[in-house]
């Protein structure tokens, strides 16, 4: 009777350590997806210019593409792409993304914010982990960007927006490189003036103009 209740006892306790086990995976898998952030606005817009090897399939004979931010609601971020093909041609289409679900398309947008470690997921490549994080050139301004790597494909996205500005893809018959070449979200920077030298410059000026116009204006009232 004893080693019975012992052996009770030792089930019901591995069963409340398993449950416990499992209560705190949802519970940190809850937290993860509420801490997904949207960076893209109303207005925004991204161009790129894509290079080959080798012959690509149909679907990625694009050598230029457009993607400009039509409508963000919580989550959810309507999409109007512009795609040029290897033949000259363009097309334009429509489509939703949903950062919540993984809805990310080519993972043109992800989540924003994100540091090395954090996971989210993609509903086409499954969940991608931020590998570092790291300061690259894109559109001619330095930017703090983050880097994950799948089976087919390594991708740079700005962390503060989540947009893509680099892919690089091995295929069996062909490699694609995607590059942003244009955008309105930032500025370029002054070639060769590191940028936080820049917006230091530009305030100097924006101090100095203001002293200017506050000097002639005591001025003019003593006159």
């Amino acid at each position: 009777m004893k080693a019975d209740i012992g052996l009770i006892r030792y089930e019901y306790e591995r069963k409340l350590g398993l449950t416990a086990v499992l209560l705190i995976f949802l519970l940190g898998v809850s937290y993860v997806l509420a801490e997904i952030s949207v960076g893209a606005k109303n207005g925004d817009w991204t161009e790129y210019q894509v290079a080959y090897t080798g012959t690509p399939t149909e679907e990625h004979d694009v050598t230029w593409a457009r993607m400009e931010i039509k409508d963000v609601e919580e989550k959810s971020v309507s999409v109007e792409f512009t795609a040029r093909h290897t033949n000259g041609t363009q097309e334009k289409y429509a489509t939703s993304l949903n950062l919540q679900t993984g809805q990310l398309g080519e993972a043109f947008i992800v989540p924003a914010n994100l540091n090395s470690g954090d996971v989210f997921f993609d509903s086409n490549l499954g969940n991608i982990t931020i590998s570092d994080v790291e300061e690259r050139t894109y559109a001619g301004a330095t930017r703090t960007v983050v880097h994950a790597a799948t089976s087919e494909s390594t991708y740079y996205w700005d962390k503060a927006t989540g947009f893509l500005v680099e892919g690089n893809s091995q295929f069996p018959d062909h490699t694609m490189n995607t590059i942003l070449d244009r955008t309105n979200i930032w500025q370029p920077q002054p070639q060769g003036l590191d940028q936080t030298v820049f917006y230091g410059l530009v305030l100097v000026a924006a101090v100095m103009c203001g002293l200017t116009i506050t000097f002639i204006v005591i001025r003019r009232k003593k006159r």
